[in-house]
């Protein structure tokens, strides 16, 4: 009987950002019960990432994969202060310190987008005299093909959301594979891809066997646990209403396998199952 990999999420660098982006046109009277603000209307949020551990193979090694990196603590301090990043020091280190690891220990890191929430723990942290290197040196990078051609030509309304000398670093380092389709030859069996584009162009979500039946890392389609209402949608969202209809095929299928989702960005919750209720409406319960 093959077995099941370990999970465990990681903690990076928090963020506080304005409430009424997060929640879109929900009204701040229903999403300040949820997320209560502080003075300046902003929420907190977590930038978490999962570390998936595989049973050791022939040569008695695990494989040890990443998804995602949250935003790190590559802005300068004046952005740092400008995007609500809270800590300094490059959190999600430490995270893989407190588990006897480094960031060379890592195997694969499995990027949903390239927006700077999500991709930034991939460099090193701000320093004064020198500009931040790409962190993970023996892992091969997997990005969605839309996800990185929407970061190599962006839209105006979200040029922001990007790190400019980002991408040149992983096409450069020799070990970016681009996804088009729903398997990776790097990951092999045990996982498989679904994309959404109401949040960004391609946006890569990866379901994982579990021993608890499939989990789904949903990244910015769904950010936390008040974003599994379907109406609950973000300011940052392309196309608010496909990601409704997005969420909703996805819901829809992982309830009918008792199936799981991730969150990236709930300070509380990283894994919750779906639920559905009498009337329909998606809820996700949390794992114990």
């Amino acid at each position: 009987m093959k077995k099941t990999p370990t999970l465990t999420p990681l903690l990076g660098n928090s963020q506080k950002l304005d409430g009424g982006s997060m929640f879109g046109n929900c009204p701040r009277a229903v999403w300040q019960r949820w997320s209560p603000p502080d003075d300046l209307g902003r929420i907190d949020l977590a930038c978490r990432a999962l570390l998936v551990e595989e049973p050791p193979a022939g040569d008695g090694k695990p494989r040890r994969i990443l998804f995602e990196t949250g935003i790190g603590a590559f802005f300068e301090p004046k952005l740092r202060e400008r995007f609500g990043v809270v800590e300094s020091e490059h959190v999600l280190l430490a995270s893989l310190a407190d588990q006897s690891l480094t960031h060379e220990d890592i195997d694969v890191v499995v990027l949903s987008h390239l927006h700077f929430d999500h991709a930034g723990g991939l460099l090193s942290a701000w320093s004064e005299s020198a500009e931040p290197e790409l962190l993970f040196p023996n892992a091969q990078y997997i990005v969605g093909v839309a996800a990185w051609e929407r970061a190599l030509r962006p839209h105006s309304r979200d040029k922001a959301s990007f790190i400019p000398r980002l991408q040149g670093l992983l096409k450069n380092s020799g070990r970016l594979e681009l996804i088009d389709g729903d398997t990776s030859p790097t990951l092999g069996d045990g996982y498989c891809f679904y994309t959404s584009s109401g949040h960004t162009p391609g946006l890569l979500m990866t379901e994982i066997t579990t021993d608890r039946g499939p989990l789904l890392f949903v990244g910015d389609m769904i950010p936390g646990m008040p974003w599994m209402h379907l109406p609950i949608t973000m300011g940052y969202d392309r196309f608010p209403e496909q990601l409704i209809d997005e969420k909703a095929e996805r819901l829809d299928d992982l309830c009918s396998r008792n199936g799981s989702v991730f969150f990236t960005h709930d300070p509380q919750v990283a894994f919750a199952r779906v639920a559905r209720d009498e009337k329909g409406r998606y809820s996700g319960e949390p794992w114990s």
